[in-house]
This record gives structure tokens, C-alpha cells and sequence, in this order.
């Protein structure tokens, strides 16, 4: 049995596992960098530690300070959270060689969902529809040619270890392709330290849509429905809901199958979620993320499963306490991220939050670290807050939100809120009539206006 978990995390996702393992009686143990000292998550934890000065690379994506502090601390789980050190093969490979519960997937399923190439073959064995697109790596530049006149333009060349964006390319011709590939790989290499890149068809205005996936060890798999994340800038994610308003429930039903029997293929254990480009009633296959999402509050607004708690029964080695036929979508739920940004130019705002106020009401929630006083640092993701709203319907939803939005306080640094009230304002949004490009559009045209 889990007694003492430690969160190698920060901000509202550390502060959200502390609050899971309070309700489930598990000890928590709370890591930060000095910058983190006064954090919300540190001072509610029942044990915390410092782990190093305020960069990253020297506390939050140190895997001897957290495993020292595991050590030290007596935990005898870890839960990485989202970011940093969660899809990490090689830190989940040594904590579970240190005897410690990894609160995740195995380390070779990490490994294998990292590489993006490795990843669209697996998915494709297992029967997840995938883009058009090359068989691996493209090698050079006339590899590139033979592939991009066998998938047909326009295409877009990916970094293989690549993600959020970075590593991408289009060429919508010949004549593009070669400095397109070129960029690619020099991105690629620059980010992850690997310059391998694939090709696949681009599809012009598709929409983003995932499927959530939970699984244990004994082979039980339930899919617990989709999230339409296509409200996006510079592949980042602004805004997400479920159900999407693009499908129906039979494209629901369908996909969610076929993900749930693919992962069930696969042996996966945990949460996981598969991601897919969806356009005119086909879904393709872009990846699988291996970890807990930061928008699985939508999720669990609509299905009332704590996706938390179930993570961390699996990897206590207990099966899932539903079933498929458990799984009920009740009503609609959109998640709004609020970061400490220029709400129209997106340039980071850190610094003290002179009064905060949350929002609050039937269907409402927020998961944030802010208090009155606090000092939001430079270091770090800019985002400070996610508010979550559920309503019976998505009108329902929708002008919940609008009141919530009216409500949140944020005082002394910049944030996105105002981008919020006015994105759901707008009657593209109202109908559910958008998809990834949308927003960058949106935002062009205010721009020239």
C-alpha cells in the first residue's frame, strides 16, 4: 500500500495530486526550488524539500535531488505530474529501480510514445487510424522529394523526439520542400537533441481532438470519452471541452473503442491519452501522450471519475474501480488556461499578485496556487490557473463561464483572462465552428484591425 507519495512537481497540478492523496489518506511530500519556498503546494504538504535553485534544470529536472528527497522523506511512490520529469523513460526507469511506485506508465511505454516515428508505426499495428505519411525517418533531401510525390502536398515534416510545435514545417510545394526539411531538422536538433524527422500529409482545417484512456495491470481498459483541444496558438493549447461539438455519438463511441482496444493491445497501465487530427468524419493519429493532461478536469467535470486517485490505485497495483459500462458523459465542460501573459501578445507577466479572487458557484472550479501575496516567478510555465465549468448543456456551460470569467480577480500582473471573455463571446466559438488554425487567424486579423 502507498503510504507517502512525493510530488516531483510545482504550481496547480502539484497542488491538485497533494489534494487526491489527502482525500485517499496518503502522506504527500512536496518538492520546490527556492524560488517555490512560498508556494501553496509546499505549504500544505505534509513534508516538503528543497531541491535546488530556481532553474529547472537544477531542482525540477534533477532526478538525483528528487530521488534524493524520496529517499530522505521515506516516500514510497512519486507522481510527475504533468511537464518536467513526466514523460522522462529513463527518471521512471530509475525510480522503480530504486523500489519506488511510479505513478505513470511503464518506462518502455514512455519510451516507445516519445519517439514520435516509433510511435505512429505502434499505433498503426494496433489499429489507430494514422496520417499518410513516410514509413521513418527521412534521410535527406531527395528521401523527402520520393515521399512528399508518393503522400502529395501540401505536407508537413515533424521532428521525430519532437513536440509542442517545435521541429514542425510546412511545404505546400515542391519548392518549399527542401529548405522545409532542412528547418525541420535544425529545429529539431537545437530542442531535443535529435535531428531525426518524418513526413505526413497536412490536413488543412482539421480539429484536435484526444481520447482518454485508463488502465491497469490486469489488462482492464476504459475509455472515459474526448476533449476537443483545437482552440491552439503556436500548437499550445488556450482552451479545451468535452464533449466536442463536432462529433456525434457514434463517432464518439467508435474512436473511443478503437482506442481503448489499441491500448489494451499495447499492455499500457495508467492514464494516457491518444491525440488525433480530425477532419470531414476521419481521425488520424498524432500521439500518445503518457501522462496526466493538464486539461483532464474536463474529463472528470463530465464523467466524475478523479483521474488522479485512479492513477495512483493503478500504480498501487489495484485494478480500476469502473467499468466501461460505468462510463456516462453527463452534460458539457470547457477549461479555460489562464496564464500570466499579455492577453493579446502573449508576453509573460510574472510578478505579485496583489489580490486574487476566484470564482465560484454550482459547476465552478479552479485549480490554481494563487493566493493574495504571491509572487508568480519568471522561471516557469506562464500558467497560473485553469477554471473548469460544467453545465447541463453547452449553452448552459457557456454562459456559466461568461459569468465566472466576470468574477476571477487577478491583480497586479497581466493574464489571459480578457482573452477568454472575449473568445467566448465571439459566434464562431457559440457554434463550435472552429479548428487549430482558428485562433491564429482570430488573432491575425485583430492584429491589421
Amino acid at each position: 500500500m502507498i503510504e507517502k507519495l512525493l510530488i516531483a512537481n510545482r504550481g496547480e497540478i502539484a497542488l491538485r495530486i497533494l489534494r487526491a492523496c489527502r482525500e485517499m489518506g496518503i502522506k504527500s511530500v512536496a518538492v520546490h526550488s527556492t524560488a517555490d519556498a512560498n508556494a501553496m503546494h509546499v505549504r500544505l504538504a505534509d513534508e516538503s524539500v528543497c531541491i535546488g535553485p530556481p532553474a529547472a534544470r537544477d531542482s525540477y529536472l534533477s532526478t538525483t535531488a528528487i530521488l534524493s528527497a524520496a529517499s530522505i522523506t521515506g516516500a514510497d511512490a512519486i507522481h510527475p505530474g504533468y511537464g518536467f520529469l513526466s514523460e522522462n523513460a529513463d527518471f521512471a526507469q530509475m525510480v522503480e529501480e530504486h523500489g519506488i511506485a511510479f505513478v505513470g506508465p511503464s518506462p518502455d511505454h514512455i519510451r516507445l510514445m516519445g519517439d514520435k516515428i516509433a510511435a505512429k508505426q505502434a499505433a498503426k499495428d494496433s489499429g489507430i487510424p494514422v496520417v499518410p505519411g513516410s514509413d521513418g525517418e527521412i534521410m535527406d533531401a531527395d528521401d523527402a522529394k520520393a515521399w512528399a510525390e508518393k503522400i502529395g502536398f501540401p505536407v508537413i515534416i515533424k521532428a521525430s523526439a519532437g513536440g509542442g510545435g517545435r521541429g514542425m514545417k510546412v511545404a505546400k510545394n515542391a519548392s518549399e520542400l527542401t529548405s522545409a526539411f532542412e528547418m525541420a531538422g535544425q529545429e529539431a536538433e537545437a530542442a531535443f537533441g535529435n535531428g531525426a524527422v518524418y513526413m505526413e500529409r497536412y490536413l488543412d482545417r482539421p480539429r484536435h481532438i484526444e481520447v482518454q484512456v485508463m488502465a491497469d495491470s490486469e489488462g482492464n481498459v476504459v475509455h472515459l470519452g474526448e476533449r476537443d483541444c483545437s482552440l491552439q496558438r503556436r500548437h499550445q493549447k488556450i482552451l479545451e471541452e468535452s464533449p466536442s461539438p463536432a462529433l456525434n455519438g457514434s463517432e464518439r463511441d467508435e474512436i473511443g473503442t478503437v482506442v481503448a482496444e489499441a491500448v489494451k493491445k499495447l499492455g499500457y497501465r495508467s492514464a494516457g491519452t491518444v491525440e488525433f487530427l480530425y477532419e470531414n468524419g476521419e481521425f488520424f493519429f498524432i500521439e500518445m501522450n503518457t501522462r496526466l493532461q493538464v486539461e483532464h478536469p474536463v474529463t472528470e467535470a463530465v464523467t466524475g471519475i478523479d483521474l488522479v486517485r485512479e492513477m495512483i490505485r493503478v500504480a498501487d497495483g489495484r485494478p480500476l474501480s469502473f467499468k466501461q459500462e460505468d462510463i456516462k458523459l453527463s452534460g458539457h465542460a470547457i477549461e479555460c488556461r489562464i496564464n500570466a501573459e499579455d492577453p493579446f501578445t502573449f508576453v509573460p507577466s510574472p510578478g505579485k499578485v496583489n489580490e486574487y479572487h476566484a470564482p465560484g458557484g454550482l459547476g465552478v472550479r479552479v485549480d490554481s496556487g494563487l493566493y493574495s501575496g504571491y509572487k508568480v516567478p519568471s522561471h516557469y510555465d506562464s500558467m497560473i490557473a485553469k477554471l473548469i465549468v460544467h453545465g447541463n448543456t453547452r449553452a448552459e456551460c457557456l454562459m456559466r463561464l461568461r459569468r465566472s470569467l466576470t468574477e476571477f480577480v487577478i491583480d497586479g500582473i497581466k493574464t489571459t483572462v480578457p482573452l477568454h471573455q472575449e473568445l467566448i463571446l465571439n459566434e464562431d466559438f457559440i457554434n463550435g465552428a472552429y479548428d487549430i488554425h482558428w485562433l491564429e487567424e482570430y488573432l491575425e486579423k485583430k492584429t491589421r484591425d
